[in-house]
């Protein structure tokens, strides 16, 4: 984990999606974030030391999805498919896929698994799996502020960002 100072900086987008608008002025304390996502070989000592089942794992509630065809409701996650080039991005069924099955054990559906990929981060993992992860872990999730102040890596313009190991902070 590394400590970052807090600052203040503008938070949000004006450029991509509607739920980043408006841009705004921000103000974080200091807090501490890891240098990197938590990876498969982390998550899995976690589901093994308490049981964990993630939301991917469990079948969505009936209640939660009246219309849907009961056949659908199976446990599985959104899987990200490659394009072939530029999509419609109002529409993500262009780039990401409903797959029956997929977890953080089987990234890209039955038949798919993480071996060899223990170093990548974990991925099929929702809000509440994060939480409880953090919670074993002794840690806490950083607010929306906190991250988007981290991943501008100091800067005032930059879209993306790099490691945390690279930020002189």
């Amino acid at each position: 984990m590394v400590e970052l100072p807090g600052g203040s900086f503008r938070m949000g987008s004006d450029r991509f999606y509607p739920e980043e608008r408006p841009v705004r002025d921000a103000t974080v304390g200091a807090f501490w974030i890891d240098r990197h996502p938590v990876t498969v070989a982390e998550f899995r000592r976690f589901v093994k030391a308490t049981d964990h089942v993630t939301w991917a794992e469990h079948a969505p509630e009936a209640a939660d999805y009246p219309d849907a065809d009961p056949a659908d409701l199976v446990p599985g996650s959104l899987v990200f498919r490659k394009t072939d080039g530029p999509v419609d991005l109002r529409d993500v069924r262009t780039w990401w896929s409903w797959t029956p099955g997929a977890d953080w054990r089987h990234p890209e559906g039955p038949g798919s698994d993480v071996g060899g990929r223990e170093l990548h981060p974990v991925t099929h993992v929702a809000y509440a799996d994060a939480e409880a992860y953090a919670s074993w872990a002794g840690k806490s999730l950083p607010t929306e502020a906190e991250w988007e102040y981290a991943a501008r890596a100091g800067t005032t313009a930059a879209t993306y960002a790099g490691d945390l190991d690279e930020i002189a902070w």
